[in-house]
């Protein structure tokens, strides 16, 4: 079976006036030679559902004959130039969307069923630009294109159009010099993201508009959206087994929930708390592959830190096995939880709070004023965790500062959230709470870091291992574990002390 491959796409597009030759653009960006044009004949069909929730989230999903990738792509944007392209080799039915692919974008169609949307026939003429070289730097293509929709009324269009892609290789911010060129030729810059937005263009619901004087609620929802795409983003990568997606899902759901929970006063808690609930389960799910991710990283480093006198026997050895074990296990249930009924209705829950969301009386009012009350209860919250710390010691000592951390990061969360109202005011304020935040993260490192070298210890000595090691960083990390709570101890003083707005 076909492995899904992943390239990244950097280009920009243009309108032309019929008739008009294309731009010779030696001299631009290094270009020191244009190809004469070779033809291309494209022919693409794209799939999307009924209520296009992929055109919706800027995805494109096609079945492409012709050209040199000729094969099935998924485009998933990642900036206004830049594209991430998933592409598997044509095979097997031809009207039939892969069920590798069905998968890759089910967070986004939430299980509604894939249909041909659209079909575009494109006489493509391609000018590859080579630097002095011989390397290329970028392909200019004069595309003309044919379309046609399906829907309750055909549409048939066609039209002529330029492409300006950058070599993978090249540096991205040469687009700006090709830019200014073919402006100067008359080019002006495309108004559409895609050639299917251009053919289906108005079928699919434009972004809501920012109001001026925005009310409590469209601060609140502007975040929980950003929240949301990022998660499924991350859906995306974890499905793909891409480095570091696993925490950016985590950290997405983590910000969904402490978000619905932080301004429960504007978009209604009592509508919410379900999935609230659910993001919590979705947390604990990832928690495993992320949890064996940190952990390896930090012992890796931590053994690197040692003489070489003091690592005894074959250790990294073991620990690549023990890895390798927690490592396949966790990714297998972040997997499974993604693949399951229970994860696709929490996503249509999170659809439907954004859609329609429960709107309090407090969420229909002016931003300034009604934001101030959940940061001010998030501030509030953090300084009686502080306060619930003092006096213990050991294992309760660890478990409350583990409870201002997570209260640390809710109230930055709702600092960044606010953002756009407060500005500066909440700068200082939110830099030392971040610094609280990491300490505290750092000191629970240490703590899970012990906890998995006892664990090692034993395990390892049932295999015959030499533990010695495994203590010695054990004790380092309890005389770590106390710096760092005298690190934090002078960084709750700064806190407690300046930057804090009046209303805090």
């Amino acid at each position: 079976m076909a492995v899904p491959s992943s390239v990244t796409e950097r280009e920009r597009k243009y309108e032309i006036v019929p008739g008009t030759g294309v731009p010779r653009l030696l001299g631009v960006a290094g270009v020191a030679s244009q190809d004469e044009p070779v033809e291309q004949m494209l022919d693409a069909s794209y799939y999307d559902t009924q209520t296009f929730r992929l055109a919706k989230a800027g995805i494109t999903l096609r079945r492409r004959v012709g050209g040199h990738d000729a094969g099935w792509h998924v485009k998933l944007p990642v900036s206004a130039d830049e594209r991430q392209e998933i592409q598997l080799p044509l095979g097997g039915d031809g009207h039939k969307v892969p069920g590798r692919l069905k998968r890759l974008v089910r967070a986004y169609t939430l299980g509604e069923k894939l249909v041909p949307i659209a079909h575009l026939r494109t006489d493509r003429f391609a000018h590859r630009l080579a630097d002095g070289q011989g390397r290329t730097v970028a392909t200019l293509t004069d595309d003309h294109v044919t379309g046609e929709a399906g829907g309750e009324s055909a549409r048939l269009d066609e039209w002529r159009e330029v492409e300006l892609e950058l070599d993978p290789g090249v540096e991205p911010g040469l687009l700006d010099e090709f830019d200014r060129a073919l402006a100067k030729a008359g080019l002006s810059a495309s108004p559409w993201p895609s050639k299917l937005r251009r053919l289906i263009g108005d079928r699919v619901p434009a972004p809501r508009r920012a109001r001026k004087k925005p009310t409590a609620a469209d601060v609140v929802l502007v975040s929980l959206r950003e929240h949301y795409d990022q998660l499924r983003r991350a859906d995306v990568g974890v499905r793909l087994d891409v480095a570091d997606s696993v925490h950016q899902m985590r950290v997405a759901s983590r910000k969904l929930r402490s978000a619905l929970r932080t301004f429960g006063s504007i978009v209604d808690e009592s509508a919410t708390a379900p999935v609230a609930a659910e993001l919590k389960w979705l947390g604990h799910e990832l928690a495993p592959a992320r949890d064996t991710e940190v952990t390896q990283e930090r012992l890796g480093e931590q053994l690197d830190a040692l003489p070489l006198e003091l690592v005894f026997g074959p250790l990294r050895q073991y620990l690549t096995r023990y890895f390798a074990r927690e490592e396949q296990q966790g990714r297998a249930r972040a997997v499974e939880a993604l693949e399951g009924k229970r994860y696709r209705n929490l996503l249509r829950a999170l659809d439907a709070v954004l859609e329609d969301p429960a709107l309090t009386a407090h969420g229909r009012k002016p931003a300034k004023a009604a934001l101030r009350k959940p940061v001010r209860k998030a501030a509030k919250k953090l300084r009686r965790a502080e306060a619930a710390t003092r006096g213990l010691e050991g294992v309760e000592l660890e478990t409350a500062l583990h409870d201002v951390r997570k209260k640390a990061k809710r109230a930055r969360y709702a600092a960044d959230t606010v953002k756009p109202v407060y500005g500066k005011k909440l700068r200082a304020w939110r830099k030392n709470v971040k610094a609280v935040q990491q300490t505290l993260g750092a000191h629970q490192d240490t703590v899970v870091g012990r906890d998995v070298l006892h664990h090692l210890a034993v395990d390892g000595h049932g295999e015959g291992q030499n533990t010695f090691t495994f203590g010695l960083l054990h004790g380092q990390d309890a005389a770590k574990a106390a710096q760092l709570r005298g690190e934090f101890a002078g960084e709750w003083r700064r806190l407690r002390k300046g930057g804090r707005p009046g209303w805090l």
